[in-house]
């Protein structure tokens, strides 16, 4: 047996391999994130909705991913990560059966919103993995790779996702990844530990101090006390004007809009809708590891808010770029964008350990806030402007009505670099140091 003298640090091999098994449940939320940007005909001519209609049932996920953000993080700090991300994979399997199986447009809807509200729990999970099986050192990067893993699984949901459609369907598309989210949740149970000494290695161990029972009240305690440490309002803020943009492009009016304006196919707007993602996903670790290098949160967070707003502004109000050049935006959108991973350490660093889990909640509510409330807003603005054109019994919306749309999206990213500006730096040291 080995003794705690004896024991050493996981290898980053070991660390990693943990790791990665709880991103891939991350992974598949999102997919599941994004998906219905490649089936928007297909559910429109469906269930005979309208843009406003498919942005509610686009948002549904994010409408019940935000609303389980506080619990998540409370109850992350008292079941741990292997048992939080085990039993979110399953009740997020159940929720993509219904999804692909109801034939009505309301347990659709509730499919998807049960999707939302469990994996709600994948990337809150990941954090906690990275904090207990990696050095401090590697917090920044390790989160940067937890949203490339996840962009990964938005980039399935891109093309291959489009052409499995176009191949087999729909519904038996989706219903094969909920099979595989059942196989993930069976892989975490069995693989993952919370912590390193679970495996035999010197690592943080599970807290002596049982946890308090996960009520109205702890809920209420939670946010009152991360509340209390002036940068965690304006962390919440200030991601959704970041994310906000580029899951509503991507996650489901970019294909449309590249379809009607650029007169792309749906494969060719999904794969340059998908660009963004990819740029995103590249982004994140650059940005997180940049970040943990020079010692500061504030100036590259900044920095990236600032270049993503000015690339939705030429992107939105410059029509017909060259091909080559929108690409080239849509490129450098995504991977300024990548700075919104700075808002976890930034945060985790704004409030006492104790309060890691919770805060991390309430920072990722705010991430989902921006798609939560854009993906639908901007869809009531497309009908709102819409002039009355259809193409094969689908809406078609004018290059007006998603200038509308997307200038909603540009305001908040504005008003994030705003915030930005009355943010604390933290120099990278965790509260207290």
């Amino acid at each position: 047996m080995t003794t705690p003298e004896a024991r050493t640090a996981p290898p980053l091999r070991v660390a990693w391999t943990v790791w990665g098994l709880g991103a891939s449940f991350y992974l598949m939320a999102f997919f599941q994130r994004v998906a219905p940007a490649v089936m928007t005909d297909a559910l429109m001519r469906e269930f005979q909705i309208g843009a406003a209609a498919l942005g509610n049932l686009s948002a549904l996920y994010f409408y019940s991913y935000v609303a389980m953000q506080i619990p998540t993080g409370i109850i992350a700090d008292g079941w741990g990560p292997r048992r939080l991300l085990s039993m979110g994979a399953l009740v997020a399997a159940s929720g993509i059966l219904i999804f692909a199986l109801s034939p009505g447009f309301a347990l659709v809807g509730l499919g998807r919103f049960l999707i939302g509200g469990s994996v709600a729990v994948a990337f809150v999970g990941c954090l906690q993995l990275a904090n207990n099986w990696f050095p401090p050192r590697l917090y920044g990067l390790v989160a940067g790779m937890a949203l490339f893993v996840g962009i990964v699984g938005a980039v399935c949901a891109g093309p291959p996702l489009r052409l499995c459609v176009n191949a087999f369907g729909w519904r038996p598309t989706i219903l094969v990844s909920g099979l595989v989210t059942v196989a993930i949740a069976l892989a975490i149970w069995v693989l993952v530990r919370d912590h390193p000494h679970e495996k035999g290695y010197a690592g943080p161990a599970a807290p002596t101090a049982k946890a308090p029972p996960v009520g109205r009240m702890s809920v209420l305690h939670g946010i009152r006390a991360v509340l209390h440490y002036p940068n965690t309002m304006l962390l919440f803020l200030i991601p959704g004007g970041v994310v906000g943009p580029v899951l509503a492009f991507s996650g489901l009016w970019g294909v449309p809009f590249l379809v009607t304006h650029y007169e792309l196919d749906p494969t060719q707007a999904s794969a340059l809708s998908t660009t963004l993602l990819v740029a995103w996903a590249i982004g994140g670790p650059i940005l997180g590891w940049l970040s943990d290098r020079t010692g500061r949160r504030k100036p590259l967070y900044i920095g990236g808010c600032a270049v993503s707003l000015a690339c939705w502004l030429l992107m939105v109000f410059v029509p017909d770029l060259p091909l080559a050049v929108l690409l080239g935006v849509l490129i450098v959108a995504g991977l300024s964008a990548g700075c919104m991973i700075i808002s976890f350490a930034f945060a985790k660093e704004s409030v006492p350990a104790n309060l890691s889990g919770t805060v991390t909640g309430v920072t990722n509510m705010g991430v989902m806030m921006g798609p939560m409330v854009l993906q639908p807003a901007i869809g009531w603005m497309l009908d709102h402007r819409w002039q009355g054109a259809l193409e094969h019994g689908i809406r078609v919306y004018s290059l007006g009505a998603y200038q509308a749309g997307f200038g909603l999206m540009i305001a908040w990213a504005g008003l994030s670099v705003v915030l930005l500006l009355f943010t604390r730096e933290t120099f990278c040291q965790p509260l207290g140091e």
